[in-house]
């Protein structure tokens, strides 16, 4: 039988503001990217996400990012490689503290934002990337686009690359997100995003932005968190998935 797994990013608030429905979603997900502080996130809600992934049985991963709490870490930054590899151990270990409290751990990584999307095609700075998970554990896979720098200089670093798909957003056709700033780059058609899911998980095809069908095979599919109606999207990307034959589950 087909599997996918369904990872949404969780814990994007501070302090007082919440912007994703963490525990809702946690009932639908089978892992929780959840932010660790630099773009979003702060030590309280680490811990309670942490905790209710445990709760649910949801894998725990460290969604790290660029410093930039302001930008929600989606703005463009050039941050020298050594600083980057620490910054990155940093997320992790902070985050695998709630993780271990509440019986769980961080079994994986994934860039946020801008830093997803500089490692696609920046050598130097996936390299920092993979360097700083290297530094705080040498076995975490690493989720990421097709094709990225990021996956392909994981894997020769032996850690487990994992490829990624996104349902609501739009593709170039190369295979890369189309940027933010363009019109249609976030899918908002609720059932085209249900449809999309299904063709990337059976049949690892998706419609990029110019129309053409191109191959995206992943093993893991994403759903923003902070879309609107998030929740019942995700419900219904899951039902459809099982009613298609696919079976959701997490990869690690």
């Amino acid at each position: 039988m087909t599997s996918i797994d369904l990872n949404a990013d969780l814990g994007e608030g501070f302090g007082r503001w919440r912007l994703t429905d963490d525990e809702r979603l946690l009932s639908v997900v089978t892992s929780a990217n959840v932010a660790c502080g630099f773009h979003a996130g702060d030590a309280a809600t680490m811990r309670r996400v942490c905790e209710l992934a445990a709760e649910r049985g949801v894998t725990i991963g460290a969604q790290v990012s660029y410093r930039d709490l302001p930008g929600f870490g989606r703005r463009a930054m050039d941050v020298p490689p050594a600083e980057l590899t620490a910054e990155v151990a940093y997320q992790i270990g902070a985050l695998e503290v709630f993780a271990r409290a509440a019986g769980s751990r961080v079994a994986y990584v994934k860039p946020h934002g801008a830093l997803y999307n500089r490692v696609v095609h920046d050598e130097e700075q996936a390299r920092a990337v993979v360097d700083g998970v290297l530094l705080a554990d040498a076995t975490l896979p690493v989720l990421g686009l097709p094709g990225s720098r990021l996956l392909e200089l994981a894997a020769k670093a032996g850690l487990p690359d994992v490829p990624e798909a996104f349902a609501d957003r739009a593709y170039t056709d190369e295979g890369t997100l189309v940027p933010r700033a363009r019109d249609g780059a976030v899918v908002t058609d609720p059932e085209a995003v249900v449809e999309r899911s299904v063709g990337l998980a059976r049949a690892g095809t998706v419609i990029a932005h110019s129309g053409a069908r191109i191959d995206v095979r992943a093993r893991s599919l994403c759903l923003h968190g902070d879309t609107p109606g998030a929740v019942e999207l995700a419900r219904r990307v899951r039902r459809r998935l099982e009613e298609s034959g696919v079976r959701v589950e997490s990869f690690v």
